[in-house]
């Protein structure tokens, strides 16, 4: 299991071109880095014991194998030496992690850099509208900016097809039991997309308020997609994913005269958590709103292709 966020270490990643119907998979030995929780010796370690005098601990490795030793309270100092071992490689594991992932991850921004690419990093909980937002943008703007969809999903390609019906290019990344894309995932997915020069691309993460925002993916920047349906209290309910967005689009106010939400104590928690946070109010559906949205994508698309940092 994942160190960072608990995905399975088995999760079998497919990564599905829809117009060549090619699909490759990323094994959990191979570029998504999950490690098992372990000591500097490399032994995994579950430990119990009770608080007689003289008592045993149980260390369980991967294979099953259960070692037991045992030591009384005069010799505590061993069983302390053992907690720290375990939490501290942990934490050593965490960043290894995440240091491998970000190691890709400016590979994937030199990637985009070199092409003229701008990469937005879509994350939201499940429902929230994504999908519906990003196809309206597509076939909207399809004339005006070329764009190309990675769209990451735990199963199926129903996605993706929605996407494929605008016409853009997509290609579809199933992570199975895991719950974010990483930058190993969006680099294979890349050689598949093979997105044209002087570009944009949208990757619409995996439906996940947590740990979406702590894999850096090489994108110019992170939007925060949140419908009206969910509660104005997300921003400091998942603080992370809204300080490290750019904006927030706030979707479904269609829906606002039949849902109790508070748009304006909404943008106030939002700008608890990060001041400098732009929010746009947009309903898919009926298109409100959504001509400043592509008044501001045009515009920052327009800039970063002339200086991308």
């Amino acid at each position: 299991m994942c160190v960072t966020c608990g995905c399975s270490d088995d999760a079998e990643v497919k990564i599905i071109n829809t117009e060549t119907t090619e699909v490759a998979v990323i094994s959990s030995q191979d570029e998504h880095y999950h490690d098992a929780h372990t000591s500097p010796t490399d032994t995994a370690i579950a430990h119990s014991h009770n608080h007689d005098s003289h008592h045993v601990h149980t260390h369980t490795l991967p294979d099953g194998t259960v070692v037991t030793h045992s030591h009384s309270h005069d010799s505590i100092s061993e069983a302390s030496q053992i907690h720290a071992q375990l939490h501290s490689t942990t934490i050593s594991l965490e960043q290894d992690i995440l240091a491998k992932n970000s190691l890709i991850a400016a590979q994937n921004r030199g990637w985009f850099k070199g092409r003229n690419i701008v990469a937005l990093n879509l994350m939201s909980s499940p429902g929230s509208g994504k999908t519906t937002l990003l196809t309206r943008t597509i076939n909207d703007l399809k004339h005006q900016l070329s764009l190309s969809v990675i769209e990451g999903d735990q199963e199926t390609i129903n996605d993706a097809k929605k996407i494929q019906d605008t016409g853009c290019k997509v290609v579809q990344i199933n992570i199975g039991t895991g719950c974010h894309l990483d930058a190993a995932m969006v680099e294979r997915g890349l050689q598949q997309l093979n997105p044209p020069l002087n570009s944009v691309v949208m990757i619409e993460n995996v439906g996940n308020l947590v740990y979406p925002a702590l894999f850096d993916l090489g994108e110019h920047l992170k939007v925060v997609i949140l419908s009206v349906t969910e509660g104005e209290d997300k921003p400091i309910k998942y603080p992370h994913i809204f300080r490290a967005s750019e904006m927030i689009i706030l979707t479904k106010i269609d829906l606002l005269p039949y849902v109790q939400f508070d748009v304006q104590r909404c943008i106030e928690y939002a700008q608890q958590v990060n001041p400098q946070i732009q929010v746009f109010q947009v309903s898919a559906l009926t298109g409100t709103g959504l001509e400043s949205w592509y008044k501001w994508l045009s515009e920052r698309v327009r800039n970063s292709l002339q200086v991308y940092p």
